[in-house]
């Protein structure tokens, strides 16, 4: 009986989806691939649907947006066994949106804070006599949590 050929190495697939031997190893061990075990004599293969290149771009397109992998993992079988619940994946996608303009909106501040830590710490590197104002240095601006 003739092996499938259909099925790809690890390298093959890795080669394919522009990634590592080890990423395919990781994403398959949280179960975000679908593989099968192959015996060839004495060595024992893992070897990967070919459906697996396009899971493997979907994982990294949901990583680019702030996903875990652990958050991707249900939302990517339930799309592939054709049990998608888009009103839940509309939910979990506002609430990561939401998630991330706090995260923008902490950096913001962060970004001004700095500044101003710049600009007083350029005064003192050029005026020997400036001294800081303790209260503008105390001045907290509350990051969202």
């Amino acid at each position: 009986m003739a092996a499938d050929t259909s099925f790809l190495l690890i390298g093959t697939l890795a080669a394919q989806a522009n990634t590592t031997k080890d990423t395919v190893r990781h994403y398959d061990q949280l179960g975000l691939l679908k593989s099968r075990k192959r015996q060839a004599g004495s060595r024992l293969y893992t070897e990967f649907h070919p459906e697996c290149v396009e899971r493997i771009e979907l994982i990294k397109s949901a990583q680019a947006i702030g996903f875990t992998l652990i958050e991707i993992k249900d939302s990517l079988n339930d799309y592939y066994d054709g049990q998608l619940d888009i009103d839940l994946q509309l939910m979990l996608t506002q609430q990561k949106l939401a998630q991330v303009r706090k995260q923008q909106a902490n950096i913001s501040v962060m970004v001004e804070m700095l500044s101003e830590r710049i600009d007083i710490l350029e005064r003192m590197r050029t005026d020997s006599d400036y001294k800081i104002d303790v209260e503008v240095c105390k001045k907290k601006i509350p990051l969202q949590p």
